[in-house]
């Protein structure tokens, strides 16, 4: 896709931004100077340049929460809050001057705030787009939370949150469900609305969270009929400036705020916030790293801003460490990866291609040394009944067909197999009995049996991987896809495969996995009632999903 034509302030911006990757060069050869430097120029944090304080009373002249509430992160005595104050929300700036703005915020054991038990504010600064990310403490573990914002005269809609169990607790279950590609432009978030609904005790968003393609002015294949959206969003996002506005776009969409509303999110992203396929520094179509990086560095930026993450996964540059690690109870360990930045060039030009030395290399990693080192130590340090790996792309083996001549993805984990054999081995080695991986990227759901060998399929089942289809990235889907025969066939491991659009809930206790595959028949069109497409279980010690 054509990039799009920059405005003559853009253009200065990406041309101070160049002048500076050029100066610090590679991300990894960052000094600390340097990337101080590079939070200036890209982001002018608080500090650097400080804003003056508006009051809210005259500052804020309409109501700002046009993009709602979220939570996120939750700890046994804590959560994430987030807002970002945009009257305008489609307009540069959201429609505030670039002043500081205090915004006070409360948390309730009821949602009329009648028995408030923190209270505090929060200061939104220019710089960060007006955001607010408020850790709050001193709260019980494993209770529900109800909590808003106000500023000025304004005050927002509710959100309903909850904290994680305290460290060791000894948890009887814990439900949760997992969602992935959302693209606005190819239909309605109506899987979030009924994801809003769930009674569940966390949601995870498994990357592209919005795309960095054009949407009309029509929404593309929402077709409105009833609205114009303006044109600035219909051009491939590039400057900091473009992905804030597309997230203010996608953020004020119902559906998703809702889901937002109703849950903490614990969020880890793919390739479309940034750039399709992007690996590392180097981007989709060939080009200097330098630049690329600025890309990134403003695509991370616009992440942070808008979404309920802690102030250690704020970026520096282009560069966030978003791989964490979050406990609930003695029943489950999440180790959610980040397969994006860190990860090696995808072999033989990406794509469907036939695995050879060069995707076979025991060099090649998904994860970067670091991460992998950092989730093999916690595996050797768990003591949970779970272990549960939220992240990207596809994990067990995905052939395309029975052929000799078979393809894989090599923007999946097919494509560097040996970092999946060190993950396969170093779970072995630490005696995980139960592992889950959660994958997004394919917009389909599938099921997998994770096998210690996928060449033999009478090696150990090692645990399950549980892919959540999109929320509407692919517009509407079918229940059985052209390629469905070719993929069962070639994959035994392979025990469910769906094409509708929808997300996957997954409740797990003492004795087993459950997951249920909830589907939409449409989303061009809004409303669609969901329904469950298929259920499965795994036993704890005795893995391999069975349908129910």
């Amino acid at each position: 896709m054509p990039r799009h034509e920059t405005s003559q302030q853009d253009q200065e911006s990406q041309q101070e931004l160049r002048q500076a990757a050029a100066a610090w060069g590679r991300r990894r050869l960052l000094t600390v100077t340097g990337a101080a430097a590079v939070l200036a120029f890209t982001t002018n944090l608080p500090g650097s340049a400080q804003a003056a304080e508006a009051d809210a009373r005259t500052a804020v002249r309409a109501d700002p929460f046009t993009l709602g509430v979220a939570s996120g992160d939750p700890l046994p005595d804590s959560v994430v809050l987030w807002t970002r104050l945009a009257p305008k929300p489609y307009e540069s700036g959201g429609g505030l001057p670039k002043e500081r703005i205090t915004v006070e915020w409360e948390i309730a054991h009821d949602n009329r705030f009648s028995r408030i038990v923190r209270r505090g504010s929060s200061t939104a600064h220019p710089e960060l787009n007006h955001a607010v990310h408020v850790e709050a403490g001193g709260l019980d573990a494993d209770r529900v939370y109800y909590y808003r914002f106000r500023a000025g005269k304004w005050l927002s809609p509710v959100g309903r949150t909850r904290t994680a169990p305290a460290f060791g607790a000894d948890l009887n279950e814990l439900r949760l469900a997992a969602v992935s590609c959302q693209a606005y432009h190819d239909g309605y978030f109506t899987a979030h609305r009924h994801v809003a609904e769930e009674d569940v005790d966390l949601v995870f968003h498994l990357g592209d969270y919005l795309y960095e393609y054009a949407v009309n002015a029509q929404g593309g294949a929402r077709a409105y009929t009833d609205r114009q959206l303006p044109a600035v969003f219909n051009k491939e996002m590039v400057s900091l400036e473009d992905y804030r506005l597309r997230y203010a776009l996608y953020k004020s969409d119902p559906d998703l705020m809702a889901a937002h509303a109703a849950h903490p999110f614990l969020v880890t992203w793919d390739d479309h916030e940034t750039e399709n396929n992007y690996a590392d520094d180097i981007p989709e179509n060939g080009g200097s790293s330098q630049e690329f990086l600025v890309r990134r560095a403003a695509a991370y930026r616009a992440y942070w801003e808008n979404l309920p993450l802690r102030k250690p996964q704020r970026p520096k540059g282009p560069d966030m460490q978003l791989y964490r690690r979050v406990k609930f109870g003695k029943l489950a360990q999440f180790d959610i990866l980040d397969t994006r930045q860190y990860r090696s060039d995808q072999a033989y030009g990406d794509g469907w291609q036939q695995p050879g030395p060069e995707s076979t290399d025991p060099s090649r990693t998904m994860t970067g040394a670091a991460q992998e080192r950092w989730l093999l130590d916690g595996w050797r340090s768990s003591d949970a009944v779970w272990n549960l790996v939220p992240q990207q792309v596809t994990f067990s083996e995905r052939r395309s067909d029975s052929s000799d001549a078979y393809k894989l993805s090599m923007d999946a984990w097919d494509g560097a197999p040996a970092a999946r054999e060190r993950l396969l081995a170093g779970a072995e080695a630490a005696g995980i009995e139960n592992l889950m991986v959660l994958t997004g990227d394919v917009h389909r759901a599938y099921a997998y049996d994770i096998k210690r060998d996928f060449g033999d399929q009478k090696s150990r089942t090692m645990g399950t991987e549980i892919v959540a289809t999109s929320i509407s990235s692919g517009k509407d889907g079918v229940d059985r896809v052209a390629n469905w025969n070719s993929y069962t066939s070639a994959n035994p491991h392979l025990k469910f495969y769906n094409g509708h659009r929808g997300y996957v809930t997954v409740r797990l206790d003492k004795q087993q996995g459950r997951a249920d595959f909830r589907t939409v028949a449409v989303v061009t069109k809004p409303g669609a009632p969901v329904g469950t497409a298929a259920s499965f279980v795994t036993e704890v010690g005795k893995q391999g999903l069975h349908e129910v």
